[in-house]
């Protein structure tokens, strides 16, 4: 299974993180929901001080590109092998930093990932 760092994870049920979490695990991955605010989400603290993790294998954007520069750095240095830019989050100065590190990039929806077998 992947471990899988959800980063914008929210305690709002109206929120496709909050779906996107729900899922990861119910499909067996180790998450780590990290957003800016305190909650908990499928049992599941919402980190919001940027923990060091480790062997982290995919980083799933659901913070959109106006707010992204501010995790940059914090997103490369988890060494993830994959970033998972869902619609709306798409970043080419992000992209362009994560490729420089050879982590793969990828413009995709995790939920429908998931739903179909290929994440």
């Amino acid at each position: 299974m992947k471990k899988t760092v959800v980063i914008g994870a929210s305690d709002n049920p109206g929120r496709y993180s909050y779906k996107a979490v729900h899922q990861l695990k119910r499909s067996g991955h180790e998450v780590v929901p990290v957003g800016i605010k305190r909650g908990e989400v499928a049992g599941l603290p919402i980190e919001t001080e940027k923990p060091s993790i480790d062997e982290v294998d995919t980083i799933t954007l659901y913070v959109g590109p106006q707010n992204q520069p501010s995790w940059y750095d914090y997103i490369l240095s988890l060494k993830p092998k994959r970033i998972i830019f869902n619609p709306g989050t798409e970043n080419y100065e992000l992209e362009k930093k994560a490729k420089e590190q050879n982590i793969k990039t990828l413009h995709a929806c995790t939920l429908v990932m998931l739903s179909v077998g290929n994440y």
